[in-house]
């Protein structure tokens, strides 16, 4: 495969993607996304706005896969559901009319699951049909891959050839100690006003456990439903970010600019791919 990675940011799809292809270009407004990528995988992402980028400049690179995750805030359950008329669906109604100019053979789609029968996945629905892709509508969750945490997705897979749905593994998730720093930060843990203001709401774990909740972008500054907090003997702290990796499956060996803030890195892992789950979905291809 010869891929373009759009939306990329910390570029999940291109870890994702392995041996399997290659990406040849990425694109992502986001600057603290694009040094993150260009920090990890070397080459630095197209600073371009979707929205605006020209069907000839898509052509150019001689892709013949879109790997794509595309904002999810207008589906997401703690969104404004809006689909296609939020601002941020800009640049995927522009793709979308960029695909029905010089369709792709292969398309891999990532999002929350209230995408599903959303007049965002309509449109895509039919642009796929109408240029002869065949379609599988996926949905998976990596405790599903040995990952103690909840992050239920869907994947809209394309091909030009047939598609078969392939079982999802069924591997027991593995205790959080196992991805917790050996050294933690004493500086995640939790005041105790501000854990006496939000304790009702919040979800604990501790290190035995074999579950997390989903962690967004707002993570450490959203205290109920932003994803699960840690119990230990010294109190209550937030998981950092290489813990967050972690459970999102990137590399022991991934890596932020040192000067990039916490909560940017937080932002960034919220909007990131489980990349155990993301590599299921790019063997249907």
């Amino acid at each position: 495969m010869k891929a373009l990675e759009l939306f990329s940011g910390l570029g999940g799809w291109r870890l994702a993607l392995g041996d399997r292809g290659t990406v040849l270009t990425a694109y992502d407004v986001s600057e603290a996304a694009n040094a993150t990528y260009a920090l990890n995988h070397g080459d630095l992402p197209k600073a371009r706005e979707l929205a605006t980028v020209p069907r000839a400049d898509l052509a150019s690179h001689g892709a013949d896969t879109w790997l794509l995750s595309p904002p999810c805030q207008p589906f997401c359950r703690m969104g404004n559901r809006h689909g296609l008329e939020d601002r941020r669906c800009r640049a995927f109604r522009h793709l979308m009319d960029l695909f029905g100019e010089a369709p792709p053979d292969r398309l891999v789609l990532e999002n929350v699951e209230g995408f599903l029968g959303s007049d965002a996945h309509a449109l895509l629905a039919e642009r796929l049909q109408a240029h002869g892709l065949d379609r599988l509508d996926l949905r998976a969750c990596p405790s599903r891959f040995g990952l103690p945490n909840q992050r239920p997705r869907v994947f809209i897979v394309a091909s030009r050839r047939p598609l078969t749905a392939r079982a999802l593994p069924d591997l027991p998730p593995r205790p959080l100690a196992d991805f917790l720093d050996a050294e933690e930060d004493e500086g995640l843990y939790l005041r105790p006003d501000i854990l006496a203001r939000h304790r009702h709401g919040m979800d604990f774990v501790t290190p035995e456990d074999r579950r997390s909740t989903c962690f967004i972008g707002g993570y450490g500054q959203r205290f109920v439903g932003g994803g699960s907090f840690l119990r230990t003997g010294k109190g209550v702290r937030r998981f950092s970010p290489s813990e967050v990796a972690r459970l999102l499956g990137l590399p022991e060996g991934f890596r932020f600019p040192p000067e990039m803030s916490l909560e940017a890195r937080y932002r960034l892992l919220g909007n990131g791919l489980s990349i155990p789950v993301a590599a299921w979905a790019l063997d249907h291809l």
